[in-house]
């Protein structure tokens, strides 16, 4: 009797265990990465899924190359310029230097547009909605550098 109780209680142990450590992998599977994702889906397209400027299907109609995301920080003297490529993708200060714009401007696009991940910003707060997706985005290039 004595024993088939503590093998009851190994078991039930046993099973709260397992159950904890589904619930992490579960919530680990959650984890959505938000700047991966905006990046996908706005950059993809010309800056190919690599951020190399190879593969993007709509390559062949820009008129310029289009630069490698890649070796940002390699061409800054090894820093990655998070100030410069965050305003470069908001878009909405003009960069000089930059001359002619055919990157989308971001900013606005981003702000007048919902998102599955900023939801949850009042309608009055788009501006920090967008100002999120575009950090997120920065910091996904940041990842991406060589």
């Amino acid at each position: 009797m004595i024993i088939s109780k503590k093998i009851r209680a190994l078991s039930l142990s046993s099973i709260g265990i397992l159950l904890i450590s589904l619930s992490n992998i579960v919530f680990a599977a959650e984890k959505v990465d938000v700047g991966k994702n905006e990046y996908n889906s706005a950059c993809a397209v010309c800056h190919g899924l690599t951020g190399k400027g190879d593969d993007g299907p709509l390559k062949s109609l820009l008129a310029r190359p289009v630069p490698n995301l890649t070796v940002l920080a390699k061409n800054n003297n090894g820093v990655f310029p998070f100030d410069r490529v965050f305003q470069i993708i908001d878009g909405r200060q003009e960069v000089k230097a930059h001359g002619p714009r055919e990157m989308p401007i971001w900013g606005n696009a981003f702000n007048n547009q919902s998102s599955l991940y900023f939801d949850n910003y009042p309608p009055q707060d788009s501006e920090s909605a967008a100002r999120s997706r575009i950090l997120a985005l920065t910091e996904y290039l940041y990842r991406l550098q060589e």
